[in-house]
């Protein structure tokens, strides 16, 4: 079994191969719509007061929700299932950070936690049941608990 971090680094070396991310943390409401195509997955919107929640089903059974707040911004992104999704994809310019974060020594190779100004990104899991959340502190809606990040 892998570790995490040698997954992380694997896929997101593939993903750096591929297209430049058209939509990603950080973008407006409207770039959820790309990575529903990139990722080839289907997309349900649960509206809310201070925030929507896009969740894309992915056809490897990975569940994505995409956060957006009332500004239009993508705030949050949080994923779970057997696989981790096109980070590169999801994070945008902030994959680079993540790349950069992951290649540091970390004491625990099952779990990725990485912190710096502009954005958090935290994820775990072992074979088949990856989860994990990043966000931008700066664009987190009022009143926003991460405990409401699934």
């Amino acid at each position: 079994m892998k570790p995490i971090r040698s997954v992380f680094l694997s896929m997101l070396a593939a993903a750096s191969v591929s297209a430049p991310a058209l939509a990603a943390l950080g973008d407006d409401a409207a770039s959820v719509e790309t990575d529903r195509v990139h990722l080839k997955g289907t997309l349900r919107v649960t509206p809310g007061v201070n925030y929507s929640v896009h969740q894309i089903q992915l056809p490897s059974g990975i569940l994505v929700h995409e956060y957006t707040s009332p500004a239009g911004k993508v705030f949050a992104v949080t994923w779970r299932g057997p696989g981790i999704p096109d980070l590169h994809q999801l994070l945008g310019l902030y994959s680079a950070q993540l790349t950069a974060a992951a290649n540091q020594p970390h004491y625990n190779h099952r779990q990725l936690s990485i912190q710096t100004p502009d954005v958090v990104v935290q994820s775990s899991g072992h074979l088949r049941s990856f989860f994990g959340r990043a966000w931008v502190p700066a664009l987190l809606p009022a009143n926003f608990s991460l405990g409401d990040l699934n």
